[in-house]
C-alpha cells in the first residue's frame, strides 16, 4: 500500500511506529523512497522497506523511540556502507559512524547506565538495546 498521499506527503497512518513520532521530513523521506521502491522492485513490500530504511538511515538516526536528523549525511555503519550483501550486522538505526562524544550523548540523553566506562562499540550496542526499550514502551501507551 503506498506510503504517500495525495498532498504528497506520508500518510501517517501507513508508516511504522517510530517513524509516526518523527518530524514530517523524516516521515516523507521514508514514505517516498517506499513508494518509488515499491514501482521498482515489482511491489516487493519486503524490499521497497529495505530501500525505505536505508534511505531514511543516510539522514535520520534513531533515538529512543523517534528518528532524528543526523549531524552528518551518510552511511550509518558498516552493514550501509557496503550494501546489502554486506555480512556486517546493521547497528539497527544508530549512527555507528558518528563519534564517540556523540554517541556518549545520546547515551546520556537516554539515560544508559555505565556509558561513561564505556567504548565505542559499547556505546552503539547500547544505544540499540535502549532504543528498542523505547519503542517497546512507547507502543504499548
Amino acid at each position: 500500500m503506498p506510503k504517500t498521499g495525495k498532498n504528497d506527503h506520508a500518510r501517517r497512518d501507513e508508516l511504522p511506529s517510530t517513524l509516526q513520532r518523527s518530524d514530517q521530513k523524516a516521515q516523507d523521506t521514508f514514505a517516498k523512497t517506499y513508494d518509488s521502491a515499491l514501482e521498482s522492485y515489482d511491489q516487493d513490500e519486503e524490499r521497497a522497506a529495505r530501500a525505505a530504511y536505508a534511505s531514511l538511515k543516510h539522514s535520520y538516526e534513531k533515538v529512543g523511540d523517534h528518528w532524528e536528523p543526523k549531524e552528518k549525511r551518510g552511511p550509518s555503519d558498516k552493514h550501509a556502507e557496503q550494501g546489502i550483501r554486506s555480512s556486517e550486522p546493521t547497528a539497527g538505526g544508530v549512527d555507528a559512524n558518528a563519534s564517540k562524544e556523540h554517541l556518549y550523548k545520546l547515551a546520556r540523553e537516554l539515560d544508559v547506565k555505565g556509558r561513561s566506562k564505556m567504548d565505542k562499540d559499547q556505546l552503539v550496542h547500547a544505544l540499540q538495546k535502549a532504543n528498542d526499550a523505547a519503542t517497546r514502551k512507547a507502543r504499548s501507551k
